[in-house]
């Protein structure tokens, strides 16, 4: 579908989501949105204490280290310090490389690990930053990467969380240092200069995948530095005949990606992830362990399991069992992910380790799984999905699912959004002291009352 433009050659929707980040305050913002942000942001940071020990974790800090000298800003997990955009590079990359940070489904993009790690790393190089503001700027930077992600209507060709996802983070960065509203056009011009990530990385079960989401969230210091500075960026961003939309997307409907922007809160729409995995495997996880505990099922009696599911569901995690699965290949392989949840009743981190990995009776498992797709006639839809399993003896049990645990519709409980957050908060490359994380969750809880943003990196610093 083609963009709807305005009669004025230079006009661009982008104005629209400047003019909404600018227009915006705090106390604008309704309750309801205020507590999602609060629960994804206390998340987003306990992931990205777990993603410290994901892959190429240590060689990235490495590489980095040696671009330039300087402390503006730490690597959560550890005692690094680094020049802000490379510690947003790897706090970003951490956050996400697990698979375990929240989605927007219908914009298909992760928006709070870039967020996060840009707004946190200039906030430690600068100071400044108090809760209040980062509530506000995090809220209105999901606003504009989701809107920009609900706009697409075709399936994903570049990795729309690492693209539209960093303007989220633009947007961040712009509100919380109060940029005018041609600063802030400008900047979201020099990201749209900047901007890259192939789904191929995807495709090849690359740690590159999440590392584009690293370079992106870089970008995005970058280009926040330099509107500051009076750089002029490109002005039509999302509609230009070389804009975002017609290089990255392809079909654009704009008006129903800015449908509802001040009224209907995209960080409302955040599904919160209960495994290390795909968010498109959940669905066959969610309705396994359903069929798992209402028909008492042991793995070891399972024939055969089937499911339909959407075609983006089919694109980006229906891949088959492979011999030798690396980590990131795993995390989004349907019959992988399948296989442990039937045979351990969960999927955690430890499941993705190299002895689980070259597991015998999870590859035998895995095997039996045979994923087909079901045309469902919406591009970016996770939903529904049926789940079957035959059982060695005959029996044959199935489930459909219109919603998928996590969703807006299907919650985690509170508890257990806690739960999660305690035990990556003990996964990391580093031990961190559970009393400090039991102090993150306080200074969350009132993040509207903290003074200074750095006292939360501060706990996430090792000792």
């Amino acid at each position: 579908m083609a963009a709807t433009t305005s009669s004025d050659p230079m006009s661009d929707a982008i104005e629209r989501l400047a003019e909404h980040v600018n227009g915006t305050s705090f106390e604008d913002i309704p309750d309801d949105a205020i507590i999602s942000a609060k629960t994804f942001i206390l998340d987003t940071f306990g992931v990205a204490i777990a993603g410290s020990v994901g892959p190429f974790v240590p060689e990235l800090i490495e590489t980095a280290r040696g671009w330039g000298e300087g402390d503006d800003a730490a690597v959560w997990g550890t005692e690094i310090r680094l020049p802000a955009p490379s510690a947003a590079l790897i706090n970003a990359y951490q956050g996400h490389n697990s698979e375990f940070d929240a989605i927007h489904e219908r914009a298909v993009i992760h928006p709070l690990a870039s967020i996060l790690a840009s707004l946190m790393a200039v906030a430690e190089r600068g100071g400044g930053l108090s809760g209040r503001d980062l509530l506000t700027a995090a809220v209105l930077g999901v606003d504009v990467s989701c809107s920009i992600g609900m706009g697409a209507t075709e399936t994903l060709k570049f990795f729309r969380p690492a693209t539209a996802g960093s303007f989220g983070a633009v947007a961040a960065l712009g509100k919380a240092y109060e940029l005018g509203a041609d600063e802030l056009i400008s900047s979201f011009g020099i990201q749209l200069g900047q901007i890259g990530g192939t789904m191929q990385a995807h495709e090849e079960g690359s740690p590159l995948l999440g590392m584009q989401l690293g370079f992106c969230t870089r970008a995005a210091v970058t280009s926040h530095d330099l509107a500051t500075r009076g750089l002029n960026g490109s002005r039509k961003v999302l509609e230009g005949n070389y804009g975002y939309y017609a290089l990255f997307e392809g079909g654009v409907d704009i008006e129903t990606g800015l449908a509802g922007l001040g009224v209907d809160w995209r960080v409302q729409g955040i599904s919160h992830k209960p495994f290390p995995s795909g968010r498109a495997t959940h669905g066959v996880i969610d309705g396994l362990l359903t069929l798992r505990a209402e028909h008492g099922i042991e793995a070891r009696d399972v024939e055969e399991v089937s499911a339909e599911v959407p075609p983006l569901v089919y694109q980006l995690t229906g891949r088959p069992m492979i011999a030798e699965p690396g980590v990131n290949y795993a995390r989004l392989c349907i019959p992988y992910v399948g296989a442990v949840a039937l045979m351990k009743g969960s999927v955690g981190i430890e499941d993705f380790g190299q002895e689980s990995l070259c597991d015998e009776n999870i590859h035998s498992l895995a095997e039996r799984f045979d994923v087909a797709i079901r045309d469902v006639g919406d591009p970016n839809a996770l939903v529904p999905q049926t789940v079957a399993i035959r059982m060695k003896d005959g029996r044959e049990y199935s489930v459909q699912l219109d919603e998928v645990i996590g969703s807006p519709v299907k919650p985690l409980s509170h508890e257990r959004h806690l739960e999660k957050f305690r035990r990556n908060w003990l996964s990391g490359a580093r031990p961190l002291d559970p009393i400090r994380g039991e102090r993150m969750i306080e200074l969350v809880d009132a993040l509207e009352d903290l003074e200074e943003c750095s006292d939360l990196v501060d706990l996430m610093t090792a000792t």
